[in-house]
């Protein structure tokens, strides 16, 4: 009985066949089945061009023909011409990297082809029924520029300018995902401490009546403003408006006087100077009450300290007895002017 041949084309020798030869055949079998499952070829392309492997063969001498082998590395020059690689059509899969500078188009020999970018790699499978190469996994290698998120684009990797990630910072540009990322079922968002091992977590109200926007302030503010709303979803920084902060009954002859805060002066025992804030803006507030009713016996004198009072460059005293009043801070040219009196 005459030898028959396997889908790699192995010599299947019949019994008492091949006399002196048979161990021969028996290696060369071996290193085909090693080169179809691990073997690796490195092929130097200047056009297209069809893989070598013999189907039927009694040699006892192996050969290592690019078509066996399970890797198929493509180098070459090609300036992004596109060329044709023809692999056996038998029943096999082939893992390509293609380094050729052109794209290769992958074929059995039949309409059914694949084609690999270079730069890109590709794991393909030849169905000998219908003489096709198919795509057994999109190209591997990722698509557009250093940073940008993969995702797939008809089978291949492309990357999105719109979503980019440096390894440390996840941008997102407007346009991206609509221009809106939606956390669904009241999800939220988490800010880790430095050790990861408690958040501040922002989210959504149980039930929210009508959506709405909030967009954050233009600047960061300052120490002790609050955040408040035009009505519109626009926020910004405000300073609390409000009465004066009451301090502890003054005796001392000296104060200086704090804006946004209230004094109760005793001029008992002695005459008392409060000094003005060198550096008030506008509607800085400070206010004054004579605790014993005793300012016509000894006066209370408010020192401007460089700033107009009622527009005057003159220091204000109050001989006035159980006198009350509130200075506010308007500009440079009437300087602290009196609320009441």
């Amino acid at each position: 009985m005459a030898s028959t041949f396997s889908n790699l084309g192995l010599n299947l020798q019949a019994t008492g066949e091949n006399s002196g030869t048979w161990g021969a055949i028996t290696n060369v079998n071996l290193q085909e089945i090693d080169n179809a499952i691990a073997g690796v070829v490195t092929l130097t392309l200047t056009g297209s061009t069809t893989l070598p492997f013999t189907t039927n063969s009694s040699s006892t001498t192996y050969t290592d023909e690019a078509g066996r082998n399970k890797t198929i590395i493509l180098n070459g020059s090609l300036s992004a011409t596109t060329v044709t690689v023809t692999v056996p059509n038998i029943e096999k899969d082939y893992v390509i990297i293609n380094n050729s500078g052109g794209t290769v188009t992958v074929s059995s020999g039949g309409a059914t082809t694949v084609n690999i970018g270079t730069g890109s790699k590709n794991y393909v499978i030849v169905d000998p029924s219908t003489t096709s190469v198919i795509s057994a996994v999109p190209a591997a290698s990722p698509g557009g520029a250093t940073t940008n998120v993969q995702y797939n684009n008809a089978g291949s990797f492309a990357g999105n300018t719109n979503f980019t990630y440096d390894g440390t910072t996840v941008t997102i540009l407007n346009g991206a995902f609509s221009s809106n990322i939606n956390l669904l079922t009241q999800s939220e968002v988490r800010f880790q401490d430095t050790t990861g091992g408690q958040y501040v977590g922002l989210r959504a109200s149980t039930t929210v009546a009508t959506s709405f926007t909030l967009n954050l302030p233009t600047t960061s503010g300052t120490a002790n403003q609050v955040i408040q709303t035009d009505g519109s979803g626009n926020l910004s920084f405000a300073t609390v408006s409000g009465g004066a902060a009451w301090q502890a009954v003054v005796t001392s002859t000296t104060l200086t006087a704090v804006s946004k805060q209230g004094y109760f002066i005793n001029t008992s025992s002695n005459a008392i100077t409060a000094t003005l804030p060198a550096s008030p803006t506008l509607g800085d507030f400070i206010s004054f009450i004579d605790y014993a009713g005793t300012f016509d016996t000894n006066n209370f004198t408010v020192a401007r300290n460089g700033n107009k009072i009622q527009g005057d460059a003159s220091d204000l005293t109050v001989a006035t007895e159980r006198a009350g009043f509130t200075l506010v801070y308007v500009d440079s040219t009437q300087g602290w002017l009196l609320q009441n009196n």
